[in-house]
This record gives structure tokens, C-alpha cells and sequence, in this order.
């Protein structure tokens, strides 16, 4: 049974830092695509960024720059690096395991298994 847990997320001032987490069991993070989602009050989900099998690495355009996706692959977790964290990227961020290799457009359809979420808030 494949579990997803993210942790790291909090309270922080714009220009802040965070670094997210999502520990896997029942899969092995190095094999496959994997995605952040997140999704803001009021908002709908939005793909931040996906790493695939081979760590390729792919960011939605209002994160590029400030994000780093990452493999922990002797911890078996994904990673997300943020700085110069923006009142706008205040959301539930959400982990996402897929089972094939390839993310392709890393849309939410292509993933099988979700984490239940972890929150950030930064305050102007």
C-alpha cells in the first residue's frame, strides 16, 4: 500500500524559506515521475513542479526561479525547496506519485497516489 506523508510546511514572511517533504512507503521515489501540486483558497489545484524517473525537472512558470524539486533517494522522499516565498504562494501543497517514468505534461491525471497535504501561509 503506497503512503504518501508531506510534512515542513508552515507560517513565514514573504521572502521567506520553506523546504517540503513527502516521505514515501510502498514506492520507490527514484523510479518514477512525482509532482507538488498545490491549491490556494479560492482556487483550483495547480501543478508546481514534477521531477521524472531519470531527474528531469519541470516548473510552472510562477515558481521558476524561487523552487527546486528534488529527489532524497536514500531516504526514499521527494523535496521542495522554496525561497523567496510570495503572499500568492499561499496554498495546501500536495504530493503526487505516479507509476510511470515519464511525467509527460505532469497533469494531476497522471498520478495514482496523493498525500493529504501540507500547509503554507506567508504573510506579507
Amino acid at each position: 500500500q503506497v503512503q504518501l506523508v508531506e510534512s515542513g510546511g508552515g507560517s513565514v514572511q514573504a521572502g521567506g524559506s520553506l523546504r517540503l517533504s513527502c516521505a514515501a512507503s510502498g514506492y520507490s521515489v527514484s523510479s518514477y515521475c512525482m509532482g507538488w501540486f498545490r491549491q490556494g483558497p479560492g482556487k483550483e489545484r495547480e501543478r508546481v513542479a514534477h521531477i521524472d524517473g531519470y531527474g528531469g525537472t519541470t516548473y510552472a512558470d510562477s515558481v521558476k526561479g524561487r523552487f527546486t524539486i528534488s529527489k532524497d533517494n536514500a531516504r526514499n522522499t521527494l523535496n521542495l525547496e522554496m525561497n523567496s516565498l510570495k503572499p500568492e504562494d499561499t496554498a495546501m501543497y500536495y504530493c503526487a506519485a505516479s507509476l510511470g517514468r515519464y511525467c509527460g505534461f505532469g497533469r494531476a491525471n497522471i498520478y495514482a497516489h496523493w498525500g493529504e497535504g501540507t500547509q503554507v501561509t506567508v504573510s506579507a
